[in-house]
């Protein structure tokens, strides 16, 4: 069947049904076919008069899909789904986190049938998810990043999230190593516990490397602030700085800034040597598509959040492949391979672990004694509002 395309999105088409009082009326017209004509692309589908319905996945983006960072590595992990038999994707992208997600979601769930739904950015959980999901008691909703809390959250919520914070250990170890000034840079967009914790993972890397290395923070306050971003990489390479990552959804600006300055840089996402050639030493990126492959095997053999057969927390890291190490750049020695892989190896079989003591945050106050350690999902790592020793900055809002 010709799959048509309105010139309208999923929210301007409920708007106005909503305003007339005809969207139940109407629903038929996005629903009487496998193709469904909405903004989404990507999708597989089943034809006209399967006996067996398709399990309808939706995506949901504060961004573009093609953004070289966090959102095009949900849509990459989507587009591995769609090839799932049985499974059919819808997507929507630049969906702010405001009630037009609501409005994104009710359309997926009325228009599209779907009956799992992945609104991936942080400020669509609250009161986005929890309002629509309190709504549809049968839909399942999960989000990525913001941890579920049994009795405060609905069952029909879950959440999942990777320590990308591994594969920045590793890539800090990498930067020390290439790094002829020891001066690093972080551009991060906002200073919640995770992201923290990237940067914090890549100054203890780089410190196992050379103790003596510093990594200047630049927080920009936005998710996607191209202006912030290019001003904060030229600030730092004006200060010496020669390695430059960062944590924002959108990396190519950084990466292609750091380019244009000469200096190197680190991945934040997906893999953006492309737009840094030269510079590009590596990089965290996130691995979805086995994430929602297991939702969607789970889901298929009939497990769920509300029956206990599907986790409301799902957490993994490197050997989970959750997360995984971009390709090494041109610029990376032979010896920083060697001490990049040793360190991976020891984060695979838990022999090497980041957070023990005695650990000093960079005011020089003990924030882990001697004594303790807090592996990969310990949930006191999920407090985290300090900043290591060898930081250059504060944590502010």
């Amino acid at each position: 069947m010709t799959q048509h395309r309105f010139p309208f999105t999923r929210r301007q088409v409920i708007r106005g049904l909503l305003a007339t009082g005809a969207f139940g009326a109407t629903s038929h017209l996005w629903t009487g076919c496998s193709s469904t004509p909405t903004a989404s692309t990507g999708e597989t589908t089943t034809s006209p008069g399967s006996a067996a319905e398709p399990l309808v996945m939706g995506f949901i983006y504060v961004g573009p899909k093609d953004d070289y960072g966090w959102n095009q590595a949900h849509a990459e992990g989507a587009s591995g789904v769609a090839k799932v038999s049985g499974v059919k994707v819808v997507e929507e992208a630049s969906v702010p986190e405001t009630t037009a997600v609501a409005e994104t979601m009710r359309g997926m769930i009325v228009q599209d049938g779907a009956k799992v739904l992945f609104p991936t950015s942080f400020g669509y959980f609250d009161p986005h998810i929890l309002e629509l999901a309190k709504e549809f008691p049968e839909v399942q909703f999960f989000h990525c990043g913001t941890l579920y809390e049994e009795g405060k959250h609905p069952a029909n919520v879950g959440s999942y999230f990777g320590f990308i914070d591994q594969a920045y250990y590793i890539a800090g170890t990498v930067a020390a190593h290439t790094s002829k000034t020891g001066k690093l840079g972080f551009v991060m967009a906002k200073p919640i516990p995770r992201i923290v914790r990237t940067l914090n993972s890549w100054m203890l890397g780089a410190k196992s490397v050379n103790p003596s290395a510093t990594t200047q923070l630049i927080i920009t306050g936005a998710w996607t602030d191209p202006v912030k971003e290019a001003e904060a990489v030229n600030s730092m390479a004006d200060q010496g700085v020669d390695v430059v990552t960062c944590n924002v959804d959108n990396a190519k600006v950084v990466m292609e800034t750091a380019e244009k300055r000469s200096i190197f840089c680190s991945g934040n996402a997906v893999n953006q040597s492309a737009v840094a050639p030269k510079g590009y030493l590596t990089g965290a990126e996130w691995d979805w598509t086995g994430v929602y492959s297991s939702y969607a095997k789970m889901i298929q053999e009939g497990k769920t959040l509300m029956n206990g057969g599907i986790p409301h927390t799902y957490l993994g890291g490197l050997k989970d492949n959750f997360v995984k190490l971009s390709p090494y750049g041109a610029a990376v020695s032979e010896t920083a391979k060697q001490d990049a892989e040793t360190a991976k190896t020891g984060l695979l079989d838990g022999s090497l672990v980041v957070y023990k003591g005695e650990l000093k945050d960079n005011t020089g106050k003990v924030v882990i004694p001697t004594g303790t350690e807090y592996k990969p999902g310990d949930p006191e790592l999920e407090k985290m509002d300090w900043l290591v020793e060898g930081v250059i900055g504060q944590i502010t809002a």
